[in-house]
């Protein structure tokens, strides 16, 4: 139940990818905490949370998207990405 409960939530943030956002105080908070050189970080962001190794999971109002040492958290209702980090 739990498993299925996860793969809907998987599903909808992946249904609703082109709609994931940031502001630009997001954009460079991503940038300094992930140190991308990139301008584009939505589309960066886009493409972790695509990558079929990607564990997505929500937990009350937010989305969390981990692959290899990054962890993505995107808020479930506007899909705005709050912010990217590294993890151990």
């Amino acid at each position: 139940m739990v498993n299925d409960l996860r793969m809907e939530d998987k599903k909808v943030l992946l249904n609703n990818i082109e709609l994931v956002h940031t502001t630009e105080m997001g954009v460079e908070r991503i940038k300094r905490n992930l140190k991308l050189e990139t301008n584009d970080v939505v589309e960066y962001c886009r493409q972790k949370i695509s990558n079929n190794s990607c564990n997505i999971y929500r937990q009350g109002k937010n989305w969390y998207c981990e692959i290899e040492d990054v962890k993505i958290t995107v808020n479930a209702y506007s899909y705005t990405i709050i912010t990217a980090h590294y993890f151990k």
